[in-house]
């Protein structure tokens, strides 16, 4: 198994690069934070993981080891390939995605191209209890977000933890209370989140 390759990027995609190892040109998918931090002819260090199918070879890159042993623990969930796996290393950082499954939030995960419902729960369920050896700090919010609501169309807590959700994909606090303000009437802190980034993309 190939552990990591150490080379130059000789051509960029959306999706996957070019790395020149001594004249040998491998191919390596890439995710999306992976890819805005590369340049062509930019000398690399990726660590890989190779994905062995009947019809291919395929390998996966990553720039640093917490997120390949991320990616291996999703793959490690049942019915989660590779290609779910780097489609949730793209929509969330690897601090936030790992926040999000301690933090029981899969709602947030079906921002993940191809991942429901039903998926997102699987793999809190199997691995927010899996992540602690990530040794990646959880990213919580400094302050509570504040918000100008009267007290009885609020909860508190339900409110203060998707204000901690919202923080952590990098909402600012003025997006953040504006839009929880439309969320009088919603019961769970799940549903509240959704609304909000629905009402957030819009934007």
């Amino acid at each position: 198994m190939i552990g990591y390759l150490h080379g130059k990027i000789t051509f960029l995609a959306v999706d996957f690069c070019f790395v020149d190892v001594n004249g040998v040109g491998y191919r390596v998918f890439i995710t999306a934070p992976a890819r805005s931090r590369l340049s062509l002819n930019q000398e690399v260090k990726l660590y890989t993981y190779l994905s062995v199918r009947e019809d291919a070879m395929l390998l996966y890159g990553f720039l640093n080891q917490t997120e390949y042993n991320l990616f291996c623990k999703l793959i490690s969930v049942s019915k989660i390939g590779p290609k779910a796996g780097m489609g949730l290393l793209s929509a969330l950082p690897c601090e936030k995605l790992i926040w999000a499954i301690q933090n029981k939030q899969a709602s947030l995960l079906t921002n993940a191209p191809g991942i429901g419902k039903k998926t997102a729960e699987r793999i809190v369920l199997e691995l927010k209890d899996k992540l602690a050896d990530l040794n990646v700090e959880a990213i919580m919010p400094d302050e509570p977000v504040l918000i100008d609501m009267p007290p009885e169309d609020i909860s508190t807590d339900k409110f203060a933890e998707a204000g901690e959700a919202l923080t952590a994909l990098g909402y600012t606090k003025a997006e953040i209370s504006a839009v929880l303000k439309k969320c009088t009437g919603i019961s769970t802190t799940e549903e509240i989140i959704k609304f909000a980034l629905k009402e957030l993309s819009l934007k």
